[in-house]
Protein backbone atom coordinates (compact mmCIF):
# COMPACT_ATOMS: atom_id res chain seq x y z
CA UNK A 1 0.00 0.00 0.00
CA UNK A 2 1.11 3.27 -0.65
CA UNK A 3 1.93 5.63 2.17
CA UNK A 4 -0.17 9.00 1.36
CA UNK A 5 1.91 12.14 2.69
CA UNK A 6 0.04 14.00 5.22
CA UNK A 7 -0.08 17.24 3.90
CA UNK A 8 -0.73 15.78 0.21
CA UNK A 9 -3.59 15.09 2.40
CA UNK A 10 -4.35 17.75 4.00
CA UNK A 11 -4.26 20.61 0.82
CA UNK A 12 -6.57 17.46 -0.88
CA UNK A 13 -8.59 18.07 1.85
CA UNK A 14 -8.99 21.80 2.19
CA UNK A 15 -9.33 21.30 -2.17
CA UNK A 16 -12.46 19.20 -1.31
CA UNK A 17 -13.84 21.97 0.86
CA UNK A 18 -12.95 24.81 -1.00
CA UNK A 19 -15.71 22.98 -3.87
CA UNK A 20 -18.59 23.95 -1.64
CA UNK A 21 -17.97 27.63 -0.72
CA UNK A 22 -17.12 30.75 -2.27
CA UNK A 23 -13.15 31.27 -1.97
CA UNK A 24 -11.32 32.84 -4.36
CA UNK A 25 -8.38 31.05 -5.64
CA UNK A 26 -5.16 33.23 -4.25
CA UNK A 27 -6.78 33.06 -1.33
CA UNK A 28 -6.60 29.28 -1.75
CA UNK A 29 -3.46 29.11 -2.90
CA UNK A 30 -2.26 30.73 -0.02
CA UNK A 31 -4.33 28.24 2.33
CA UNK A 32 -2.48 25.62 0.96
CA UNK A 33 1.16 26.97 1.93
CA UNK A 34 2.43 27.38 5.91
CA UNK A 35 2.86 31.11 6.49
CA UNK A 36 6.34 29.83 8.32
CA UNK A 37 8.61 26.79 8.42
CA UNK A 38 11.41 26.85 10.89
CA UNK A 39 13.34 23.74 11.33
CA UNK A 40 16.70 23.97 13.73
CA UNK A 41 19.08 21.67 15.37
CA UNK A 42 18.80 21.11 19.12
CA UNK A 43 22.43 19.88 20.59
CA UNK A 44 22.24 18.13 24.20
CA UNK A 45 24.55 17.09 26.57
CA UNK A 46 23.80 13.44 27.03
CA UNK A 47 24.42 12.06 30.55
CA UNK A 48 27.49 10.13 29.60
CA UNK A 49 28.96 13.82 28.65
CA UNK A 50 28.43 13.30 24.46
CA UNK A 51 26.83 15.72 22.83
CA UNK A 52 23.74 14.23 20.30
CA UNK A 53 22.17 16.88 17.75
CA UNK A 54 18.32 16.50 16.88
CA UNK A 55 16.23 17.92 14.43
CA UNK A 56 13.44 19.84 15.27
CA UNK A 57 10.22 21.78 13.87
CA UNK A 58 7.96 24.28 14.67
CA UNK A 59 5.75 25.30 11.92
CA UNK A 60 2.34 28.33 12.04
CA UNK A 61 0.33 27.33 9.24
CA UNK A 62 -2.04 31.43 9.33
CA UNK A 63 -1.76 33.64 12.09
CA UNK A 64 -4.84 35.49 10.54
CA UNK A 65 -7.45 35.13 13.30
CA UNK A 66 -4.83 35.20 15.98
CA UNK A 67 -1.64 33.43 17.56
CA UNK A 68 -0.99 30.33 16.29
CA UNK A 69 -1.76 27.26 18.23
CA UNK A 70 -0.30 23.45 18.38
CA UNK A 71 1.53 20.91 20.41
CA UNK A 72 4.63 19.58 20.26
CA UNK A 73 4.96 15.98 18.98
CA UNK A 74 8.73 13.67 20.10
CA UNK A 75 8.86 11.24 17.87
CA UNK A 76 11.45 8.69 16.10
CA UNK A 77 9.81 8.74 13.05
CA UNK A 78 8.59 12.73 13.11
CA UNK A 79 8.72 14.11 9.39
CA UNK A 80 8.00 17.76 8.14
CA UNK A 81 5.77 16.92 6.21
CA UNK A 82 3.22 15.33 9.45
CA UNK A 83 4.53 18.68 11.01
CA UNK A 84 2.95 20.76 8.40
CA UNK A 85 -0.42 18.57 8.08
CA UNK A 86 -1.16 18.94 11.75
CA UNK A 87 -0.49 22.55 11.75
CA UNK A 88 -2.71 23.04 8.64
CA UNK A 89 -5.47 20.87 10.41
CA UNK A 90 -5.18 22.61 13.48
CA UNK A 91 -5.88 25.94 12.11
CA UNK A 92 -9.54 24.63 10.77
CA UNK A 93 -10.11 22.90 14.62
CA UNK A 94 -9.72 26.14 15.78
CA UNK A 95 -11.76 28.13 13.77
CA UNK A 96 -14.78 25.85 13.57
CA UNK A 97 -14.98 26.28 17.28
CA UNK A 98 -14.62 29.93 17.03
CA UNK A 99 -11.61 30.37 19.15
CA UNK A 100 -9.01 33.45 17.99
CA UNK A 101 -5.87 31.42 17.10
CA UNK A 102 -4.25 30.16 13.85
CA UNK A 103 -2.97 26.79 13.79
CA UNK A 104 0.93 25.66 14.29
CA UNK A 105 2.76 22.69 15.44
CA UNK A 106 6.25 21.28 16.69
CA UNK A 107 7.77 18.19 16.78
CA UNK A 108 11.41 16.37 17.50
CA UNK A 109 12.87 13.58 15.70
CA UNK A 110 13.64 11.38 19.01
CA UNK A 111 12.72 8.26 20.78
CA UNK A 112 12.17 9.96 24.22
CA UNK A 113 11.85 6.64 25.81
CA UNK A 114 15.82 6.41 25.17
CA UNK A 115 16.61 9.59 27.33
CA UNK A 116 16.86 9.73 30.54
CA UNK A 117 14.67 12.60 32.30
CA UNK A 118 17.85 14.84 32.90
CA UNK A 119 18.24 14.55 29.37
CA UNK A 120 14.57 15.28 28.26
CA UNK A 121 14.99 17.84 30.17
CA UNK A 122 18.00 19.64 28.40
CA UNK A 123 16.04 18.71 25.01
CA UNK A 124 12.78 20.77 26.06
CA UNK A 125 15.31 23.35 27.02
CA UNK A 126 17.11 23.91 23.93
CA UNK A 127 14.25 23.69 21.87
CA UNK A 128 13.04 26.39 23.24
CA UNK A 129 16.37 28.19 22.93
CA UNK A 130 16.49 27.32 19.38
CA UNK A 131 12.82 28.41 18.78
CA UNK A 132 11.92 31.42 21.44
CA UNK A 133 11.64 33.92 18.56
CA UNK A 134 9.28 32.71 16.68
CA UNK A 135 6.84 31.88 19.87
CA UNK A 136 5.26 34.21 22.40
CA UNK A 137 1.51 34.57 24.27
CA UNK A 138 0.90 36.90 21.28
CA UNK A 139 2.73 35.02 18.30
CA UNK A 140 2.52 30.97 18.93
CA UNK A 141 1.62 29.14 21.96
CA UNK A 142 2.81 25.62 22.09
CA UNK A 143 0.97 22.50 24.12
CA UNK A 144 2.03 18.84 24.34
CA UNK A 145 1.45 16.15 21.94
CA UNK A 146 2.60 12.91 21.55
CA UNK A 147 5.32 11.63 23.74
CA UNK A 148 5.17 15.40 25.46
CA UNK A 149 3.40 16.32 29.13
CA UNK A 150 3.01 18.89 31.83
CA UNK A 151 6.36 18.54 33.42
CA UNK A 152 7.91 18.83 29.11
CA UNK A 153 5.94 22.12 29.13
CA UNK A 154 6.80 23.59 32.43
CA UNK A 155 10.81 22.74 31.60
CA UNK A 156 9.61 24.93 28.28
CA UNK A 157 7.88 27.61 29.82
CA UNK A 158 10.22 27.99 32.74
CA UNK A 159 13.46 28.11 29.34
CA UNK A 160 11.31 30.98 27.73
CA UNK A 161 10.61 33.03 31.21
CA UNK A 162 14.40 32.72 31.95
CA UNK A 163 15.52 34.09 27.87
CA UNK A 164 13.02 36.39 27.87
CA UNK A 165 13.09 37.35 31.81
CA UNK A 166 13.51 41.50 31.11
CA UNK A 167 9.29 40.94 30.35
CA UNK A 168 8.44 39.25 33.21
CA UNK A 169 6.51 35.99 34.25
CA UNK A 170 4.79 34.09 30.65
CA UNK A 171 2.99 31.54 31.85
CA UNK A 172 0.82 32.56 28.47
CA UNK A 173 3.68 31.15 26.24
CA UNK A 174 2.73 27.37 26.78
CA UNK A 175 -0.16 25.75 27.67
CA UNK A 176 -1.16 22.01 28.84
CA UNK A 177 1.51 22.76 32.18
CA UNK A 178 1.02 21.85 35.62
CA UNK A 179 -1.47 23.25 37.83
CA UNK A 180 0.99 24.90 39.88
CA UNK A 181 2.52 27.15 37.40
CA UNK A 182 -1.00 28.32 35.24
CA UNK A 183 -2.11 25.34 34.45
CA UNK A 184 -6.21 24.64 34.32
CA UNK A 185 -8.74 22.20 35.30
CA UNK A 186 -10.36 20.82 33.62
CA UNK A 187 -7.96 20.13 31.24
CA UNK A 188 -7.23 16.37 31.59
CA UNK A 189 -10.56 15.81 30.98
CA UNK A 190 -11.29 18.12 28.28
CA UNK A 191 -11.01 15.87 24.64
CA UNK A 192 -13.97 13.69 26.06
CA UNK A 193 -15.89 16.46 27.51
CA UNK A 194 -16.07 18.00 24.23
CA UNK A 195 -16.47 14.96 22.37
CA UNK A 196 -19.70 14.14 25.54
CA UNK A 197 -21.04 17.60 24.71
CA UNK A 198 -20.98 17.03 20.74
CA UNK A 199 -22.81 13.52 21.18
CA UNK A 200 -25.43 15.60 22.62
CA UNK A 201 -25.92 17.72 20.66
CA UNK A 202 -26.02 15.03 17.85
CA UNK A 203 -28.56 12.78 19.63
CA UNK A 204 -30.91 16.02 19.62
CA UNK A 205 -30.39 16.62 15.86
CA UNK A 206 -31.66 12.91 15.63
CA UNK A 207 -34.36 13.33 18.02
CA UNK A 208 -32.77 10.22 20.17
CA UNK A 209 -32.98 10.37 23.76
CA UNK A 210 -29.75 9.32 25.27
CA UNK A 211 -30.49 7.70 28.42
CA UNK A 212 -30.42 3.90 28.52
CA UNK A 213 -28.85 4.35 24.99
CA UNK A 214 -25.90 1.92 24.20
CA UNK A 215 -22.12 3.06 23.47
CA UNK A 216 -19.05 1.39 22.55
CA UNK A 217 -15.52 2.60 22.46
CA UNK A 218 -12.79 1.90 20.85
CA UNK A 219 -9.87 2.99 22.73
CA UNK A 220 -9.07 3.08 26.31
CA UNK A 221 -6.16 5.70 26.81
CA UNK A 222 -7.17 8.80 28.13
CA UNK A 223 -9.90 10.14 25.68
CA UNK A 224 -11.65 7.09 25.62
CA UNK A 225 -11.62 6.46 29.14
CA UNK A 226 -12.91 9.93 29.76
CA UNK A 227 -15.33 9.45 26.67
CA UNK A 228 -17.22 6.34 28.59
CA UNK A 229 -16.68 7.06 31.59
CA UNK A 230 -18.74 10.94 30.93
CA UNK A 231 -21.40 9.14 28.59
CA UNK A 232 -22.33 7.02 31.61
CA UNK A 233 -22.14 9.55 34.15
CA UNK A 234 -23.52 12.65 32.14
CA UNK A 235 -25.75 11.20 29.71
CA UNK A 236 -26.76 8.57 31.51
CA UNK A 237 -26.01 5.59 28.38
CA UNK A 238 -25.02 2.34 28.61
CA UNK A 239 -21.16 1.31 27.86
CA UNK A 240 -21.31 -1.83 26.46
CA UNK A 241 -17.77 -2.69 24.94
CA UNK A 242 -14.55 -0.84 25.17
CA UNK A 243 -11.00 -1.78 23.89
CA UNK A 244 -7.72 -1.50 23.66
CA UNK A 245 -4.29 -2.53 21.73
CA UNK A 246 -4.69 -6.15 23.00
CA UNK A 247 -8.26 -6.47 22.27
CA UNK A 248 -11.63 -5.66 24.05
CA UNK A 249 -14.46 -6.50 25.72
CA UNK A 250 -18.14 -6.73 25.56
CA UNK A 251 -21.25 -6.63 28.08
CA UNK A 252 -25.15 -6.39 27.08
CA UNK A 253 -25.94 -5.40 30.69
CA UNK A 254 -23.31 -2.43 30.63
CA UNK A 255 -19.96 -1.83 31.87
CA UNK A 256 -18.14 0.48 34.59
CA UNK A 257 -15.20 2.21 33.04
CA UNK A 258 -14.00 2.58 36.80
CA UNK A 259 -13.86 -0.83 37.17
CA UNK A 260 -12.43 -1.75 33.68
CA UNK A 261 -9.68 0.79 34.22
CA UNK A 262 -8.65 -0.48 37.35
CA UNK A 263 -8.49 -3.72 36.15
CA UNK A 264 -6.38 -2.93 33.11
CA UNK A 265 -3.95 -0.81 35.02
CA UNK A 266 -3.39 -4.59 37.17
CA UNK A 267 -3.61 -6.70 34.33
CA UNK A 268 -1.78 -4.61 31.34
CA UNK A 269 -5.27 -4.93 29.15
CA UNK A 270 -8.61 -4.82 29.46
CA UNK A 271 -9.14 -8.20 28.36
CA UNK A 272 -10.95 -11.03 30.59
CA UNK A 273 -13.08 -8.39 32.69
CA UNK A 274 -14.86 -10.34 34.80
CA UNK A 275 -18.61 -11.28 33.60
CA UNK A 276 -17.69 -9.80 29.78
CA UNK A 277 -16.78 -11.55 26.78
CA UNK A 278 -13.90 -11.07 25.05
CA UNK A 279 -13.90 -9.22 21.21
CA UNK A 280 -11.63 -8.03 18.78
CA UNK A 281 -11.27 -4.62 18.15
CA UNK A 282 -12.83 -5.26 14.71
CA UNK A 283 -15.63 -6.83 16.18
CA UNK A 284 -16.50 -3.75 18.61
CA UNK A 285 -16.47 -1.24 15.72
CA UNK A 286 -19.21 -3.84 14.47
CA UNK A 287 -21.88 -4.22 17.34
CA UNK A 288 -25.39 -2.81 16.71
CA UNK A 289 -25.30 0.10 19.28
CA UNK A 290 -26.34 3.71 19.05
CA UNK A 291 -23.02 5.58 19.28
CA UNK A 292 -19.76 4.27 18.04
CA UNK A 293 -17.04 6.46 19.16
CA UNK A 294 -13.48 5.31 17.80
CA UNK A 295 -11.07 6.73 20.18
CA UNK A 296 -7.73 5.43 19.32
CA UNK A 297 -5.73 5.41 16.10
CA UNK A 298 -6.67 6.42 12.01
CA UNK A 299 -7.93 4.56 9.83
CA UNK A 300 -10.15 2.08 11.68
CA UNK A 301 -13.20 2.53 9.46
CA UNK A 302 -12.31 2.23 5.61
CA UNK A 303 -14.34 0.85 2.59
CA UNK A 304 -13.97 -2.43 3.77
CA UNK A 305 -15.92 -2.88 6.90
CA UNK A 306 -17.90 0.46 6.66
CA UNK A 307 -21.11 -1.21 4.87
CA UNK A 308 -20.89 -3.59 8.52
CA UNK A 309 -21.11 -0.06 11.11
CA UNK A 310 -24.62 -0.36 12.68
CA UNK A 311 -24.35 2.68 15.37
CA UNK A 312 -26.55 5.99 14.14
CA UNK A 313 -24.04 8.49 15.51
CA UNK A 314 -19.91 7.77 14.83
CA UNK A 315 -18.22 10.08 17.03
CA UNK A 316 -15.10 10.38 15.92
CA UNK A 317 -13.06 11.29 18.86
CA UNK A 318 -9.36 10.17 18.08
CA UNK A 319 -8.05 12.09 14.88
CA UNK A 320 -8.56 10.68 11.24
CA UNK A 321 -9.96 7.12 12.30
CA UNK A 322 -12.74 7.14 9.16
CA UNK A 323 -11.19 7.12 5.36
CA UNK A 324 -12.61 9.44 3.03
CA UNK A 325 -13.79 6.25 1.07
CA UNK A 326 -15.82 5.10 4.46
CA UNK A 327 -17.05 8.58 4.97
CA UNK A 328 -19.16 8.15 1.66
CA UNK A 329 -20.61 5.10 3.09
CA UNK A 330 -21.69 6.14 5.98
CA UNK A 331 -23.42 8.74 5.17
CA UNK A 332 -25.81 6.68 2.43
CA UNK A 333 -26.62 4.46 5.67
CA UNK A 334 -27.69 7.55 7.48
CA UNK A 335 -25.08 7.57 9.82
CA UNK A 336 -24.17 11.16 11.64
CA UNK A 337 -20.52 11.34 11.98
CA UNK A 338 -19.37 13.93 14.24
CA UNK A 339 -15.98 14.89 12.57
CA UNK A 340 -12.87 14.36 14.46
CA UNK A 341 -12.05 18.13 14.52
CA UNK A 342 -14.77 19.26 15.66
CA UNK A 343 -15.66 16.27 18.20
CA UNK A 344 -11.91 16.38 19.68
CA UNK A 345 -11.68 19.95 19.99
CA UNK A 346 -12.54 20.37 23.53
CA UNK A 347 -8.65 19.87 24.47
CA UNK A 348 -7.67 23.12 22.13
CA UNK A 349 -10.66 24.66 23.76
CA UNK A 350 -9.20 24.08 27.63
CA UNK A 351 -6.54 25.07 26.22
CA UNK A 352 -7.80 28.46 24.58
CA UNK A 353 -9.45 28.84 28.49
CA UNK A 354 -6.00 28.29 30.25
CA UNK A 355 -3.97 31.10 28.05
CA UNK A 356 -6.97 33.18 28.63
CA UNK A 357 -6.92 32.94 32.36
CA UNK A 358 -2.50 33.32 32.07
CA UNK A 359 -3.06 36.36 30.35
CA UNK A 360 -5.56 37.73 33.25
CA UNK A 361 -4.29 36.12 35.94
CA UNK A 362 -7.29 35.04 36.99
CA UNK A 363 -8.13 31.29 37.42
CA UNK A 364 -11.97 29.79 36.95
CA UNK A 365 -13.63 27.14 38.70
CA UNK A 366 -14.11 23.58 37.04
CA UNK A 367 -17.50 24.40 36.66
CA UNK A 368 -16.69 27.46 34.51
CA UNK A 369 -14.69 25.57 32.18
CA UNK A 370 -17.18 22.66 31.75
CA UNK A 371 -19.70 25.60 31.22
CA UNK A 372 -17.74 27.96 28.88
CA UNK A 373 -16.55 24.17 27.24
CA UNK A 374 -20.45 23.50 26.54
CA UNK A 375 -20.98 26.26 25.30
CA UNK A 376 -18.19 26.54 22.45
CA UNK A 377 -18.59 22.86 21.53
CA UNK A 378 -22.54 23.51 21.38
CA UNK A 379 -22.49 26.56 18.88
CA UNK A 380 -19.56 24.51 17.15
CA UNK A 381 -21.73 21.54 16.45
CA UNK A 382 -24.92 23.28 15.32
CA UNK A 383 -23.27 25.66 12.95
CA UNK A 384 -21.45 22.51 11.14
CA UNK A 385 -24.87 20.78 11.63
CA UNK A 386 -26.80 23.31 9.68
CA UNK A 387 -24.17 24.14 7.09
CA UNK A 388 -24.45 20.09 6.73
CA UNK A 389 -28.36 20.24 6.17
CA UNK A 390 -28.13 23.71 3.87
CA UNK A 391 -25.78 22.20 1.68
CA UNK A 392 -26.64 18.44 1.43
CA UNK A 393 -22.79 17.99 2.30
CA UNK A 394 -21.34 15.41 4.45
CA UNK A 395 -20.55 16.54 8.05
CA UNK A 396 -16.40 16.67 7.39
CA UNK A 397 -17.17 18.70 4.43
CA UNK A 398 -19.53 21.08 6.15
CA UNK A 399 -16.66 21.71 9.44
CA UNK A 400 -14.11 22.63 6.56
CA UNK A 401 -16.43 25.17 4.52
CA UNK A 402 -17.33 26.43 8.32
CA UNK A 403 -13.50 26.67 9.22
CA UNK A 404 -11.95 27.81 6.29
CA UNK A 405 -15.17 30.57 5.54
CA UNK A 406 -13.77 32.01 8.94
CA UNK A 407 -10.18 32.17 8.08
CA UNK A 408 -10.70 33.74 4.14
CA UNK A 409 -13.07 36.57 6.53
CA UNK A 410 -9.78 37.40 8.51
CA UNK A 411 -7.58 37.08 5.35
CA UNK A 412 -9.87 39.55 3.41
CA UNK A 413 -10.99 42.02 6.66
CA UNK A 414 -6.29 42.23 6.59
CA UNK A 415 -6.55 43.05 3.19
CA UNK A 416 -4.13 40.06 2.76
CA UNK A 417 -6.71 39.23 -0.18
CA UNK A 418 -8.96 41.37 -2.05
CA UNK A 419 -11.60 38.49 -2.65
Amino acid sequence: MVEIDPFEMAVKQLERAAQYMDISEEALEWLKRPMRIVEVSVPIEMDDGSVKVFTGFRVQHNWARGPTKGGIRWHPAETLSTVKALATWMTWKVAVVDLPYGGGKGGIIVNPKELSEREQERLARSYIRAIYDVIGPWTDIPAPDVYTNPKIMGWMMDEYETIMRRKGPAFGVITGKPLSIGGSVGRTTATAQGAIFTIREAAKALNMDLKGKTIAVQGFGNAGYYTAKLAREQLGMKVVAVSDSKGGIYNPDGLDPDEVLKWKREHGSVKDFPGATNITNEELLELDVDVLAPAAIEEVITEKNADRIKAKIVAEVANGPVTPEADEILRQKGILQIPDFLCNAGGVTVSYFEWVQNINGYYWTEEEVREKLDKKMTNAFWSVYNTHREKDIHMRDAAYVVAVSKVYQAMKDRGWVKH
